[in-house]
């Protein structure tokens, strides 16, 4: 086609939504009941690693950190998702996709390091613990997060600078419930053969993190199983079983949407899929962080008890 007679597409339209009046609103209120609970419960956990000082070590610091990025993960999707429910337009700018599928992955990214992160800090404190407190410098639980951070904005920008570059000239229906690499990226008017690159970019990204926690995990089950007391046992268990409760959660989503290459799944169970690493996953992080830790409970108690005796003074 002649550059020339182009029409370069200045917005997507999400094709796979439902009208208003078709029950859309089914759809709605489940999903903002879902969102607002993510973001209080993972402002509760953030702040109450905050003010309880017995919670200011490495291990709830990153529990902080990452509820904290859950925040972010799901509000750059979510609140989108929500307006598409009840518009009638469902459309976004190109740069607003581009700008979505940055800091979705990005952000999605930086909490697999995290995660790594994490189980690292949990490999430390089992399999080594007379050393854990020289290791594990304030210091460098800054650095590790930062370096999180950092690492896991900077991998996509070549990604996203390079579609940036790309004509689009229509068809302009994104078959996904939010922007996403595959789904753009099969619309661009030219070769597309790169896709397979990104594919690989994100193999590496997701098996590198994946590895570390599987392995450190393992060691760190070996070395639980060896203790000779099963109370000590269950508590060093407890430690651990958050963590990888919530990445089991977070990668086998993951996992599932971006290592099957070149396997296509139905469009609902596709949709399912990106649900459940969008949504659901960060859903369940303040359940697990709340419900299955003593100290988390305590801390979040004292934040409501102290709201409720600053509310009674008040009045």
């Amino acid at each position: 086609m002649d550059p020339e007679n182009q029409t370069m597409v200045t917005e997507f339209y999400f094709s796979d939504f439902p009208q208003f009046e078709k029950g859309s609103l089914f759809f709605f209120i489940p999903l903002l009941f879902i969102y607002m609970f993510i973001i209080v419960g993972n402002f509760t956990i953030f702040f109450a690693v905050r003010l309880d000082v017995r919670l200011h070590n490495p291990m709830y610091n990153f529990i902080s950190i990452f509820s904290f990025l859950e925040i972010w993960y799901t509000t750059v999707t979510i609140p989108k998702m929500l307006s598409n429910l009840v518009s009638e337009q469902k459309t976004i700018s190109f740069v607003g996709c581009l700008l979505q599928m940055y800091f979705f992955h990005s952000l999605g990214v930086t909490e697999g390091l995290v995660l790594s992160v994490m189980a690292i800090d949990r490999y430390v404190a089992i399999c080594n613990p007379l050393r854990y407190a020289v290791i594990m410098t304030p210091r460098l639980c800054i650095q590790l997060t930062s370096g999180s951070c950092i690492f896991g904005f900077l991998m996509l920008l070549p990604e996203i600078v390079w579609i940036s570059t790309l004509p689009f000239c229509g068809p302009n229906q994104i078959h996904q419930l939010f922007c996403d690499f595959e789904p753009v990226l099969r619309l661009a008017c030219t070769d597309t053969s790169m896709i397979l690159v990104e594919d690989v970019i994100h193999a590496i990204s997701i098996l590198t993190s994946v590895s570390i926690i599987t392995l450190s995990y393992l060691r760190i089950v070996t070395v639980i199983l060896r203790i000779p007391s099963g109370e000590s046992r269950q508590k060093a268990f407890s430690t651990c079983a958050a963590h990888i409760t919530i990445f089991l959660l977070f990668s086998g989503s993951v996992t599932l949407m971006y290592l099957r290459f070149s396997v296509t799944f139905p469009p609902l169970l596709d949709k399912a899929i990106a649900l459940m690493f969008a949504v659901l996953a960060p859903f369940f992080n303040p359940i697990v962080y709340s419900l299955r830790n003593k100290d988390m409970k305590e801390a979040i108690e004292k934040i409501f008890c102290s709201q409720k005796m600053f509310s009674v003074s008040g009045s």
